[in-house]
């Protein structure tokens, strides 16, 4: 009897806290993630001793952004977080309109004491974004993951950052710093997408600009990408 008791204890905990998960963001809006993800970048960038390193922002791919991701506060080491991702557009030169994801798991570095934290990654390389488009992906297991460097770091240690196909950073009571975030699965939000296109749009049809135009709340975060990493011809 006692060992059914904490069989059930046990599933109710892992469904309570899978309703959290769902739950933690009922109620926010998608173009108020998209100004929280655009302060978010505002305030890393603030302080280019502390920032991701300017040569890696011109050079990566796509970018991922989360802000205020949550710990569960029913399973140990559960996180979940809505976001968006940005890709270059064909030339290079600027930035797509931003495409809406969900993040669950990783441990986003929690550790250093907050209960949410935002998370940065960055796409280095075409194999990379390849992973980040498709339905689902997993950090460490679908794609190779490393800390990234922050601030004025030197020539070799961004080289050998680079070789990894994300790099990715969390920040948590104002601690900046490059985390592993092995792990931490991502997937397209469609919801979201939804609500700031009017339709039913994939997140490769956002980025690569093909079946829409630019969502009028994510133009201040496009705004904010191509001068903080606008790459020249």
């Amino acid at each position: 009897m006692k060992l059914q008791r904490l069989r059930i204890l046990g599933i109710t905990c892992v469904a309570a806290g899978v309703l959290s998960g769902g739950m933690l963001f009922a109620g926010e809006s998608a173009a108020s993630r998209l100004k929280a993800s655009s302060d978010v970048m505002k305030q890393i960038m603030a302080t280019p001793d502390k920032a991701i390193p300017k040569e890696l922002l011109e050079s990566c791919q796509c970018i991922v952004i989360v802000p205020g991701m949550k710990k569960g506060a029913f399973i140990v080491g559960a996180s979940f977080g809505r976001g968006f991702m940005m890709c270059r557009l064909a030339g290079g030169t600027g930035w797509s309109a931003p495409a809406a994801i969900k993040v669950e798991g990783g441990s986003f570095g929690f550790q250093i004491g907050g209960s949410e934290t935002d998370a940065v990654m960055l796409v280095m390389n075409a194999g990379g974004v390849e992973k980040l488009l498709a339905s689902k992906f997993t950090l460490g297991a679908d794609a190779s993951v490393a800390a990234g460097p922050v601030g004025r770091t030197s020539s070799a240690d961004t080289d050998l950052k680079m070789h990894a196909e994300i790099l990715s950073y969390s920040r948590a009571r104002g601690v900046f710093a490059g985390v592993s975030l092995d792990g931490a699965t991502l997937r397209p939000d469609n919801d979201a997408n939804a609500e700031l296109y009017g339709k039913n749009v994939t997140n490769r049809e956002i980025v690569t600009g093909t079946k829409t135009r630019r969502s009028v709340a994510g133009t201040q975060l496009t705004a904010d990408m191509n001068r903080y990493s606008l790459r020249n011809k």
